[in-house]
């Protein structure tokens, strides 16, 4: 059961994924970064019918996840790149080219090797004013980083480094859900004088405004690729730093961990360089300084 619950809620991502981009694709690109995209999409009945997907997805995923083991669901939910490029295919009635399918496939794949491999166990809860939030204040400023390199790149680079940052901020609201959801176990007085329920609403809203910034900038086989890889294995890393979780560390589990790094790494890189049309009616080059599409 939790099998099939894993993967109908791979599905449903993909398909709130693909819905949500279709729609911000149409968007101005002087509208990314801006809260006025969000503005604008939220009055668009087929974006909002892309949320409602995602959050059903997100519903069946911590479903899976009460029935199960994180190492065992996880694998199953990275599967939505897949589900999302198949279901792009069938929206748009287009052939995606080899690069797009062998990049997917190589995400997918690392990223499910990397998590079925390491299988994080054991943590305890954490104080809301420990030290070891330091870890996912880092994870900010790293996905910070990534912005503002992306700022004078193309479009192909802009979308890949928009949907890295928003899966990095992905994975901190993860961390910041968990933590918010054991402290309001103790009690609803005590969940409100901490900081971590206020800090999860600005991180969702500005990781949503990231994802759409993506999605503006390019195809979802380009702009959706980083975003399934990097939240993920933040969530892994911020698990070991915040609620002290633990991965397999024998030498075989760390070699296969490695090597499910190194294909996130290389499907990634074998989707940046597929080509992918420019936005119609859009001057592209005189928006972007690095260089032509």
């Amino acid at each position: 059961m939790k099998t099939f619950l894993a993967l109908a809620a791979a599905c449903f991502l993909g398909i709130g994924f693909v819905a949500q981009q279709h729609v911000a694709y149409r968007e101005p690109l002087d509208e990314m970064l801006r809260m006025r995209l969000l503005a604008h999409l939220i009055r668009q009945p087929v974006w909002l019918l892309g949320i409602a997907a995602m959050v059903c997805g997100q519903v069946l995923g911590a479903v899976a996840l009460d029935e199960s083991d994180l190492g065992k669901v996880e694998p199953l939910l990275a599967t939505n790149l897949i589900f999302a490029l198949v279901i792009a295919h069938v929206v748009y009635q287009e052939p995606l080219s080899r690069a797009v399918w062998w990049g997917g496939l190589l995400v997918t794949a690392g990223v499910v090797i990397f998590l079925a491999v390491g299988q994080p166990h054991g943590g305890r809860p954490t104080g809301p004013w420990s030290v070891r939030w330091i870890g996912a204040g880092a994870v900010l400023v790293v996905a910070v980083v990534l912005v503002l390199a992306a700022l004078p790149r193309s479009l192909r680079t802009k979308a890949m480094l928009f949907a890295a940052a928003a899966g990095m901020l992905f994975g901190v609201q993860d961390a910041l859900t968990r933590s918010s959801l054991l402290m309001l176990g103790e009690g609803l007085a005590v969940g409100l004088r901490s900081w971590q329920p206020y800090a999860l609403i600005v991180i969702a809203v500005l990781s949503l405004l990231l994802a759409q910034s993506a999605f503006d900038a390019a195809p979802i086989g380009i702009s959706l690729p980083a975003m399934t890889a990097a939240e993920p294995v933040i969530g892994i890393v911020l698990g070991i730093l915040v609620f002290a979780e633990h991965l397999r560390l024998t030498g075989t589990a760390l070699a296969a961990e490695v090597l499910g790094l190194m294909m996130i790494v290389a499907g990634i890189g074998v989707l940046g360089r597929s080509s992918f049309l420019g936005k119609p009616g859009q001057d592209t080059g005189a928006r972007v300084r690095g260089g032509p599409e």
